[in-house]
């Protein structure tokens, strides 16, 4: 994530933003390759071998905005270093059977399916008590990410999203205030200056087109990457509230082969759309979506909509993680 003085300062428009000084010479990536396959019937979902896999990282920049300090760009890993290894059978831990070894008899169904049953509990209890989401904090701890937000209004969500990215990650917040709308710039500000390690803040005096300017959102969100270095960008509305740490299950299945992964997907029902289960999907609500940057940046984002039309023009697998993620929306626009 790039940096900014220390001064405030509100640029006239999105455009006059400088990024010349952005570069991506940053550390190795350390995302997985994109999977290849392609999902069938999926509009505008078609695969990429190559993107993601190289730009992110921690570097910065000094060209200009206003800032309350200098972001680490560090994800939403809590740095934790997996010592002692990984257990080799859990669920004992908890009482149950389990030992991968004990395979029983071929025609004992009942003890089989005791067994079966057994594991499952375990790997029940070990997601509520958040071992999964640990584990993928351990392995994508290298990665870099960060959290990217358009300020257009509503003050009162401004401060309850961010806050709540805030409280229950580590992820620094790069976010670019669109014309102070409602004052939501202020609370903005107001959040650099509390944060001053983990939020970047950018003003611009150009409202956005929803509101009567000329700022679209495709250029707004373009922006925002192109300020950004880090491998995942992970695209934010203000209107969504994290009630735990939903940033990391989604950056894990970008680590693991997606292109992209979100809160809620969406699946071709004729000629409409209908929310989808998780698993992979031909789209992503853009409320909460993480995404390898270099990937979102070929796929002309200046031209998309919103968050929904930027995933389509993806090319690679989309997703949305199995296990519930802690989110909820404050409102709709």
């Amino acid at each position: 994530m790039t940096e900014a003085p220390h001064d405030v300062k509100v640029w006239p428009t999105v455009s006059s933003i400088p990024v010349s000084a952005v570069t991506d010479d940053s550390p190795p990536g350390r995302l997985l390759p994109p999977r290849i396959e392609e999902v069938a019937g999926a509009s505008g979902t078609g695969r990429d071998s190559t993107g993601g896999a190289a730009g992110g990282g921690a570097g910065r920049d000094a060209a200009g905005g206003s800032t309350g300090g200098a972001a680490t760009g560090v994800g939403t890993g809590r740095a934790r270093s997996a010592t002692g290894g990984a257990r080799g059978n859990p669920a004992a831990e908890f009482g149950f059977s389990g030992d991968p070894g004990q395979h029983g008899t071929p025609d004992d169904d009942m003890l089989h399916a005791q067994r079966v049953w057994d594991g499952t509990l375990a790997t029940n209890r070990l997601d509520d008590l958040g071992v999964n989401t640990e584990r993928q904090r351990v392995e994508t701890a290298d990665v870099t990410i960060t959290v990217g937000v358009l300020v257009d209004g509503r003050p009162d969500d401004v401060r309850r999203s961010l806050r709540s990215v805030l409280d229950h990650t580590s992820a620094a917040v790069l976010a670019l205030d669109l014309g102070d709308v409602d004052g939501a710039g202020r609370v903005l500000r107001e959040l650099a200056e509390e944060y001053p390690e983990r939020v970047i803040a950018w003003h611009v005096a150009e409202r956005p087109a929803w509101h009567g300017g000329t700022a679209s959102w495709g250029e707004s969100r373009t922006k925002l990457m192109r300020l950004d270095t880090s491998e995942v960008h992970v695209l934010l509305e203000t209107l969504v509230t994290l009630d735990g740490d939903a940033i990391t299950p989604l950056v894990a299945a970008v680590y693991e082969g997606a292109v992209a992964a979100g809160w809620m997907g969406y699946e071709r029902d004729g000629d409409n759309w209908r929310e989808a289960a998780p698993g992979r999907v031909a789209a992503l609500s853009g409320d909460l979506m993480a995404v390898r940057r270099s990937v979102a940046l070929g796929a002309s984002p200046e031209d998309a909509r919103d968050g929904f039309e930027l995933s389509r023009a993806l090319r690679g697998e989309l997703v949305v993680p199995r296990d519930r993620l802690e989110v909820r929306r404050t409102q709709a626009h």
